[in-house]
C-alpha cells in the first residue's frame, strides 16, 4: 500500500451524520438499502444506496448516526442519485458493518 501525505488525508472530507429516513432500494443490483442522512446546516442533506441489508433494516438505522465521504461526485444507482458514501468494515463474511462515532455527536463534524 502507498504512503499517503497528511494532505491527501485532509482531502477526504469524512462527516457524521443522522439518518432521517431510509427504505428499500429495489432497483440496485445488489440488496441495498437508501438513506438520506442529516450533515448539518453547512451541508444539509445528503441521499445514499448503500448495500447494507444484512445487518441493518432501514427502520433501525433512521436516528442514527453514520460517517460518510462528503466530497465524491454524485453517482448514479438505477433511478436514484447517490450523493455520499456511507463508511463501514468488512465482518467475516465481507458484509458491511457501519462506522459510527460511540456517542452523539453534532452533525457535520468533521473525522480528523
Amino acid at each position: 500500500m502507498d504512503t499517503i501525505t497528511f494532505d491527501d488525508f485532509l482531502n477526504v472530507d469524512i462527516r457524521v451524520g443522522t439518518v432521517t429516513r431510509a427504505e428499500a432500494n429495489p432497483e440496485a443490483r445488489k440488496p441495498a438499502i437508501k438513506l438520506w442522512i442529516d450533515f448539518g446546516p453547512a451541508i444539509g442533506e445528503k441521499k445514499t444506496s448503500a448495500q447494507l441489508t444484512r445487518h441493518y433494516a432501514p427502520d433501525v438505522l433512521v436516528g442514527r448516526q453514520v460517517a460518510g465521504v462528503v466530497n465524491f461526485p454524485p453517482r448514479q444507482i438505477g433511478k436514484f442519485m447517490s450523493e455520499v458514501l456511507v463508511l463501514g468494515f468488512p465482518d467475516s463474511d465481507g458484509e458491511v458493518v457501519l462506522v459510527a462515532p460511540d456517542q452523539k455527536v453534532p452533525e457535520g463534524g468533521r473525522l480528523f
